[in-house]
């Protein structure tokens, strides 16, 4: 197992944040495909979301613990948005941040993991601008 440098206690962090990862480029992807018809900055997303992997999928997912998750149900902010600029902006902003987190961790691991993700995090940065402005 290569995460093996890391402790099981992160595993289940690595996981919520590859899973909130995909989950933020998705919703952007969806929406500049289907809505706006956008093929190329909806492949760009595409490609960024294939990125957002492990190989250690497994490991990972043997420490996945959604029913203990003490911050599961969702606040205020989370369940109202103003139209579709304040969905993308929320996932964009999803997406960087647990691309953070990852870069961050896999520091501990993983050089080449740790670039992937930061990699991933400018990427997202220059697309927000891209779509946004």
């Amino acid at each position: 197992m290569m995460i093996n440098n890391l402790s099981p206690d992160l595993f289940r962090v690595i996981d919520a944040n590859l899973n909130r990862l995909r989950e933020g480029i998705r919703v952007v992807e969806d929406i500049l495909r289907y809505k706006d018809n956008n093929k190329e900055l909806s492949s760009k997303l595409k490609h960024l979301r294939h990125l957002a992997q492990v190989k250690e999928t497994k490991e990972l997912l043997a420490y996945r613990d959604t029913h203990n998750d003490v911050l599961r149900t969702s606040i205020k902010s989370e369940l109202t948005r103003s139209g579709l600029t304040s969905i993308i902006i929320a996932n964009f902003k999803r997406a960087q941040e647990s691309s953070r987190v990852l870069e961050e961790l896999y520091k501990l691991h993983s050089i080449e993991y740790s670039e992937n993700f930061k990699y991933i995090r400018y990427e997202l940065y220059a697309l927000e601008k891209k779509v946004l402005l």
